[in-house]
């Protein structure tokens, strides 16, 4: 398992003890985990995005901290954050990402993660030129979760 992987598993960890909430020293965790503490600052920075459903503070200084708060809102209301985050194109891993943390917070569930996946998969796209693969999935993706949406309501 990667060190980023392993930063991620222990502050999610963190945050279902706590609630949603987290407080971090960022050099005694990186010293607990035996990292370098610019391994935490990249893994809050690209694991726990608003996209993801996250809000993070930090304070500077001696005392200084890096707070992580799970964002709880409606279903249908982050889902369609995530839509709007999604931009113009995205790539398989990205999507998958996406999806994974959707399955996690519960969002959706293994068989819609599964099914979206494989709409979205580099499979699918075989036959469509490089070029317009990304835009296309980005695309399809938007469209699959807002569909997801309007069946809520």
């Amino acid at each position: 398992m990667k060190m980023s992987d392993i930063v991620a598993r222990y502050i999610i960890n963190m945050l279902d003890e706590k609630d949603g909430n987290a407080e971090i020293q960022r050099n005694e965790l990186a010293s607990l985990l035996g990292c370098v503490p610019s391994q935490i600052n990249y893994v809050i920075s690209s694991r726990f995005t608003p996209e993801q459903g996250y809000i993070v503070e930090s304070r500077r200084g001696g005392g200084g901290y890096i707070r992580i708060t799970r964002i709880t809102t409606d279903r249908r209301i982050a889902i369609m954050h995530i839509v709007n985050s999604i931009g113009s194109s995205i790539s398989s891993t990205a999507a998958e990402t996406i999806l994974d943390n959707m399955a996690q917070r519960s969002m959706i569930d293994t068989y819609e993660k599964v099914l979206i996946m494989s709409a979205l998969s580099d499979k699918a796209y075989k036959d469509v030129p490089q070029e317009i693969r990304d835009t296309l999935r980005a695309a399809i993706m938007k469209n699959m979760l807002a569909t997801l949406v309007l069946l809520q309501a």
